[in-house]
């Protein structure tokens, strides 16, 4: 068998936490390009209006584009 060879901690770290922040990032990027392709102000739906609808589509969105970013980041690494 082959011996495991693991990369020390401060890397391990360092590259996890640049992963996450890219993940953040192009989430909160797909969710305002989703905003502006809506027909409706998302914001004001779930403040103002408390659309249950809305919000259920909404997150929705939020796990799928973050299954997708994982998935790409995962892929990279």
């Amino acid at each position: 068998m082959l011996p495991l060879v693991h990369a020390p901690l401060p890397r391990m770290i360092l590259e996890a936490t640049i992963f996450g922040v890219t993940g953040i990032a192009l989430l909160i990027v797909g969710y305002y390009i989703w905003e502006l392709v809506t027909p409706y102000n998302l914001r004001r739906e779930l403040q103002e209006n408390k659309n249950l609808a809305v919000a259920v589509v909404a997150a929705a969105f939020i796990v799928g584009m973050a299954i997708v970013v994982a998935a790409a980041l995962v892929h990279i690494g």
